[in-house]
């Protein structure tokens, strides 16, 4: 916890040292002691050079993953809604670019929302343990950050990375400091917790700041932090990662300037709450500095969760069962599962409430329902980018199927997105029965995405928007950034 040492009285504590018998000496942390100084020494100090290659090359690929999913999710309602907001309210802009939007600039804070929005908007982005969406809400924020640079000093390829994968880091740092966070979460949707952290933490390495500034952003970035999960499944969500990434970049640019906040908001201080205040079972620990010595990564420990489709990542469990019972009764090839086949289905998983919703209304409330992929597997064999449609969800037999399912919640399963299992079995007419488990599906980070598979699902959603030779241009930009002597190769494919 926070070390302390006996030290004469400052000014700044004199009232209270006024109550305090003359032999009494007041204990506080040395300032450069606390765990809140320990993590901007780290932004600040960390260099292009403690990027391993396993870590570049991770990194890299979230990069792509990220700019993918936000490339197609500027198609969406909710980014549309997002974006004349930006565009009808506030002062028009010319400085950062739109995901798939040329022509339109708008303004760095704003341009980092509505690319976090699109972003999140299908729910299609990369999730870690314990449980956020790491690069949506940093990615964004030093893209337009970069763009906002003059053209004669914009950042490397490798100074790009370095910002991320700070950002990246401090929101795994953060949440391992709770047990609770390791959770499918009840409370706080984490990735406006620590995505905002880690927008800012990226955006205050990209600026160069000191230890200290970097600290005083981390404390601001804690002020405009934090969602409700009441908001999950409707189109508010979304908001939550574009406004970490925009909150963030406002928190770095103000400690630019000379703002200050709390240098005690990450420890633990008896009676105040402070980061604190989002986990209740918070016990922070100092970020070691790495100096000259090598810093291990916690994305070199662990590898990071892509999606193949557009929906909660608990959904991938049950649709890959699904699709396993699918196989079953129909073989290889084109088929559907009739409900006139199926007289009960019932699915083991975990107790999350907020993922439990027998019949959707929705597409964001269907990418939160159990019921409605594991049915949608059923029938398909798989769960894509069209099978949130209306027509899609519309389907008879999909509801029908929808009519027959039961939950079970085992108690070996847990909420937790490294422990969870999916199970789906079906009772068929006549009695018999089918059932299909997964432990982990392909794509979580104990079973990664090939590159052939990321790059198969990144053109998949680029080219909704870009021209298939811009997408090859960004594949081959990503996969050199750490090369690059500015990033300008790579903000000027975005639109």
């Amino acid at each position: 916890m926070i070390s302390t040492v006996k030290k004469a009285i400052r000014p700044v504590w004199a009232a209270r040292a006024m109550h305090k018998s003359a032999v009494e000496v007041l204990k506080q942390p040395v300032p450069e002691d606390t765990v809140t100084a320990s993590f901007g020494k780290f932004i600040s100090e960390l260099k292009p050079q403690h990027l391993s290659p396993v870590v570049l090359h991770r990194s890299k690929r979230m990069v792509l993953d990220s700019i993918g999913v936000g490339l197609i999710g500027s198609t969406t309602d909710v980014f549309e809604l997002a974006l004349q907001h930006c565009q009808n309210m506030y002062a028009p802009g010319d400085t950062s670019s739109v995901y798939g939007h040329r022509g339109i600039r708008l303004s760095p804070i704003l341009a980092a929302f509505v690319n976090g929005v699109a972003t999140h908007s299908m729910d299609f982005d990369d999730t870690w343990h314990p449980a956020t969406h790491p690069s949506g809400a940093v990615l964004p924020a030093v893209l337009a950050l970069s763009d906002m640079m003059p053209a004669n000093n914009k950042p490397s390829g490798l100074d790009f990375l370095l910002a991320f994968n700070v950002g990246i880091e401090i929101q795994g740092r953060l949440l391992r400091f709770s047990n609770e966070a390791h959770n499918i979460p009840k409370r706080f949707h984490p990735p406006s917790v620590v995505g905002t952290m880690g927008s800012a933490a990226a955006c205050a390495r990209l600026l160069s700041l000191d230890p200290i500034q970097s600290s005083h952003a981390l404390a601001i970035a804690a002020s405009l932090a934090g969602a409700p999960m009441a908001n999950a499944a409707t189109q508010s969500k979304p908001l939550h990662i574009g406004n970490a990434s925009r909150l963030g970049l406002e928190a770095a640019l103000l400690a630019s300037r000379g703002l200050e906040a709390s240098p005690l908001v990450l420890d633990a201080v008896a009676g105040v709450a402070g980061f604190s205040a989002f986990y209740e079972d918070y016990v922070p620990q100092p970020l070691q500095s790495p100096g000259n010595d090598s810093h291990m990564f916690l994305l070199e420990e662990q590898d990071i969760g892509f999606k193949r489709f557009p929906a909660h990542l608990g959904m991938h469990w049950v649709a890959d069962a699904a699709a396993s019972v699918h196989k079953i009764l129909v073989g290889v090839g084109p088929g559907t599962v009739s409900p006139a086949q199926v007289e009960d289905i019932l699915l083991r998983v975990p107790k999350s409430k907020y993922i439990n919703r027998p019949f959707p209304e929705s597409d964001h409330e269907a990418r939160h329902s159990f019921q409605f992929n594991a049915c949608t597997a059923l029938l398909d064999g798989e769960v894509t980018v069209q099978s949130f449609t209306p027509a899609a969800m519309s389907r008879p037999d999909l509801h029908a199927l929808l009519s027959r399912v039961r939950l079970e919640h085992p108690n070996d399963n847990p909420a937790n997105f490294n422990r969870m299992y999916g199970e789906v079995q079906l009772t068929l007419v006549g009695g018999d029965t089918v059932k299909g488990r997964c432990n982990t599906f392909y794509g979580h980070w104990r079973n990664p995405l090939s590159n052939d598979s990321l790059r198969k699902k990144f053109r998949s959603n680029a080219e909704v928007v870009l021209p298939s030779e811009k997408v090859e241009r960004l594949i081959e930009v990503v996969e050199d950034l750490d090369q690059l002597r500015d990033c300008r190769n790579l903000l000027s494919q975005l639109q």
